[in-house]
C-alpha cells in the first residue's frame, strides 16, 4: 500500500453530482485521482437517445474541470450475466427483485473493483451516502449522516474485502451541501436530477421494457374470498402493496369505495389477489424467512438476536428478532406487523448506525410457524 500522500484512487464516475464531488474532495486531499466511467448497458432509449453517452460526457467535463484523467470501461457482459439475468429470472418466478443491490455487489464492488486493482489502484471511491469505520483491521459499514440519503441498505452485501478497498467521501455530508459544492466548483451537472429507474438501464416504461424480455401471462384478479373482479396482464408487472394500474376501481359491487391493493400472488394459478383499504390486515406480515444471507463482518450473529431491520429502502428501522439462522436461512420476527413485505426484496439488519448485513426475503407470514412449516 502506498503512503496516504501517494495513494492511487480510482473514482467511479457516473456523470452525476455525487461522484463528481467525490472526485473533487479526494483531489483536494492531494491524492492521485483518476476517474472511470462504467458502461453496462448497450441499448438505446425508446426515443433513440443514449443516456450513457450523455452521462459519459458529463463525467468527462467534470474530470477535465478538476484536472484528472478519465477512462471508460465496458462491463455490459458482466452486467447481463451477473445482474440482468437474475433480474429476469426473479420476475419470471413472480418475485420482485432489487437490481440496485446486486448491481453494487457484482459490478461496482466486484467487476469495477477488480479492474481498478489490476490498474494499480490502492482503493476505489464512489458517491454513495454511507460510511466505513475501521477498528483493528476490521471494517464496519455505517449509515450515511444524511438520513434522507443514506444508502447502506443497497450496500449490505459488501464484505471485509471490498470495504477495505473502498472510500465513501460523501458519508458525512448532506445532499444539499454536495450540490452546493458542485455549484461552487463550476460543475455543469450541479443541479442534475438524481438517477432513478433500473440500475444502469435508467428510466423506462417498465411494462413495455419487461415485456421485451419476458412473455406476459395474463390471468385473473381475485378478492380474498375468491371473486374474480378483473384481469391482470402478468403477475410480473405487479408487486405487494401496489395500488395504481389495477384497473378495477369503481366496481358496482364495491360498496366501500376504498381503493384496491395487491396483497398476494398465487403463482400456481396465475392469480393476483387484492383487498380494499391501505390498512387491510392482509397487507401486513410480522414474520419472514430470508435467504442468500450476507454478513458484513463475515460472521452471522448468535441467535436469538435483537436488532432492527428495513424491508424496503427509506423505511424507518423496525425492531425485530432474528430468531434462528439455519442452513442459510434466517427467520425474523418483527415487534409489529410490517406493511407490504415483498418476496424478492431485501431485509437489511442494523444495530444503531451499523449495517450488519441482510438477505433476500423468501417467505412471509403472520407468525413464525407460518413460514417454518
Amino acid at each position: 500500500m502506498n503512503s496516504s500522500a501517494t495513494q492511487q484512487i480510482i473514482v467511479g464516475m457516473s456523470g452525476g453530482v455525487d461522484s463528481s464531488v467525490t472526485a473533487l474532495l479526494l483531489h483536494r486531499q492531494g491524492l492521485s485521482i483518476s476517474g472511470v466511467f462504467m458502461k453496462n448497458w448497450e441499448d438505446r432509449d425508446p426515443d433513440g437517445s443514449c443516456p450513457a453517452a450523455i452521462d459519459a460526457e458529463d463525467a468527462m467535463r467534470v474530470c477535465d474541470k478538476i484536472g484528472i484523467p478519465m477512462d471508460a470501461v465496458n462491463f455490459a457482459s458482466e452486467y447481463w450475466d451477473r445482474v440482468f439475468q437474475y433480474f429476469l429470472d426473479e420476475y419470471k418466478s413472480g418475485r420482485t427483485p432489487n437490481p440496485d443491490i446486486l448491481c453494487n455487489k457484482e459490478i461496482k464492488f466486484r467487476a469495477f473493483l477488480d479492474y481498478a486493482l489490476q490498474q494499480g489502484a490502492d482503493k476505489i471511491a464512489t458517491g454513495h451516502y454511507a460510511r466505513i469505520a475501521e477498528t483493528e483491521g476490521r471494517f464496519k459499514l455505517l449509515k450515511g449522516r444524511d438520513n434522507n440519503k443514506d444508502q447502506s441498505y443497497f450496500l449490505y452485501t459488501l464484505g471485509q474485502g471490498p470495504l477495505s478497498k473502498t472510500l465513501f467521501p460523501l458519508g458525512e455530508l448532506p445532499k444539499e451541501k454536495v450540490r452546493a459544492m458542485a455549484a461552487e466548483a463550476g460543475f455543469e451537472n450541479h443541479a442534475k436530477k438524481d438517477s432513478t429507474g433500473i440500475c444502469f438501464i435508467g428510466e423506462r416504461e417498465f411494462k413495455t421494457f419487461l415485456n421485451t424480455y419476458l412473455p406476459a401471462q395474463p390471468g385473473e384478479i381475485q378478492t380474498l374470498d375468491g371473486r374474480t373482479i378483473g384481469q391482470h396482464d402478468g403477475l410480473m408487472f405487479h408487486t405487494i402493496g401496489q395500488r395504481k394500474g389495477l384497473k378495477i376501481g369503481g366496481l358496482k359491487e364495491d360498496s366501500s369505495g376504498e381503493p384496491w391493493y395487491v396483497v398476494a400472488k398465487n403463482l400456481d394459478d396465475n392469480v393476483l389477489l387484492v383487498a380494499q383499504g391501505s390498512d387491510h390486515p392482509a397487507l401486513f406480515k410480522q414474520a419472514l424467512n430470508a435467504i442468500e444471507l450476507h454478513w458484513v463482518s463475515g460472521v452471522p450473529p448468535t441467535t436469538p438476536y435483537r436488532c432492527s431491520a428495513k424491508v424496503r429502502y427509506r423505511q424507518t428501522d423496525q425492531p425485530c428478532t432474528i430468531t434462528s439462522i439455519d442452513n442459510g436461512t434466517a427467520s425474523v420476527l418483527f415487534e409489529q406487523p410490517q406493511r407490504a413485505v415483498t418476496p424478492g426484496q431485501s431485509v437489511v439488519f442494523y444495530h444503531g448506525d451499523e449495517c450488519l448485513g441482510g438477505g433476500i426475503i423468501d417467505q412471509i407470514g403472520d407468525t413464525l410457524s407460518d413460514i417454518n412449516n
